[in-house]
């Protein structure tokens, strides 16, 4: 990857980066997968270029036909469990994470990664992400069920940007609730490898933001639109049809893996 690049896309199920003015996205695998389904709708809308995959060993192998086939001729294409898009005229990279990791290979995973980020120059990551919504405490029930997490190196990039767009940062929790609440740390229930990409980057000067939202498992899929509006209001990686609203979400384009997200109707021979 070309020096001044940044990649965007990880999921908590998976992440996903992104980039503002050279990025990359990656989904960290998370609870209802949101980011991973938000990647998707990035990919597909954008119509990126798959570039090459991510090959390790600490997910489960999987292999399948294109997600993002637009006829019968692309249909038969084979995707794996990690693979790389780009998009020159942005500046944008993205890693797609299509199945959980392997148990106790989720530090490998990190260290693995983010020495791709700073061996590739990437400028920035965004990493797309979810959290149990009911695992919330009492501040976090407040407003948005959107939040925001940026590393020291990237809050002194990227200055008051965030309060200009009146977003809410994730609150840390109290350590030992009702016993010392002085004592807060950063809890993301539910983030899958979040926390740790986070955190290792924070040690490593690495420029890295995360988006999460709060939500349950179910139909994720109003989490993922959500979720990439939400990154949408920062990157401006399409444009909204109104000057008056900030909601693109009728301008997404849903994959056509999408038709089998729930598997096949019930068998008219049950009734």
């Amino acid at each position: 990857m070309p020096a001044g690049w940044s990649w965007c896309s990880v999921s908590a199920a998976t992440s996903s980066f992104t980039a503002s003015s050279s990025a990359s996205d990656s989904p960290a695998v998370s609870v209802g997968n949101v980011g991973q389904l938000a990647i998707d709708l990035v990919i597909s809308t954008l119509d990126m270029t798959k570039v090459g995959y991510f090959y390790t060993d600490c997910l489960v192998p999987m292999v399948g036909n294109n997600p993002y086939a637009t006829a019968e001729e692309n249909s038969m294409e084979l995707s794996i469990n990690a693979e790389v898009y780009s998009l020159p005229s942005k500046k944008l990279v993205v890693l797609q994470i299509r199945s959980p990791f392997i148990k106790n290979k989720y530090r490998p995973f990190c260290h693995t990664l983010l020495s791709w980020v700073k061996s590739s120059k990437c400028a920035r990551i965004v990493l797309l992400s979810s959290s149990h919504a009911y695992q919330r405490d009492d501040e976090q029930l407040l407003g948005t069920p959107l939040r925001y997490l940026l590393t020291p190196d990237l809050e002194k990039a990227i200055g008051g940007l965030m309060q200009e767009l009146s977003w809410k940062e994730m609150e840390k929790i109290a350590a030992y609730p009702g016993i010392n609440n002085t004592e807060k740390v950063l809890h993301i229930p539910g983030g899958g490898i979040t926390k740790l990409l986070f955190t290792e980057s924070c040690s490593k000067g690495i420029q890295m933001a995360v988006l999460l939202k709060f939500c349950s498992e179910g139909d994720n899929i109003p989490d993922a639109f959500a979720l990439v509006n939400y990154l949408n209001e920062w990157l401006q990686l399409i444009k909204s049809e109104s000057n008056h609203s900030t909601d693109t979400s009728s301008q997404w384009k849903i994959p056509s893996s999408w038709r089998l997200l729930f598997g096949n109707g019930l068998p008219p021979a049950l009734f």
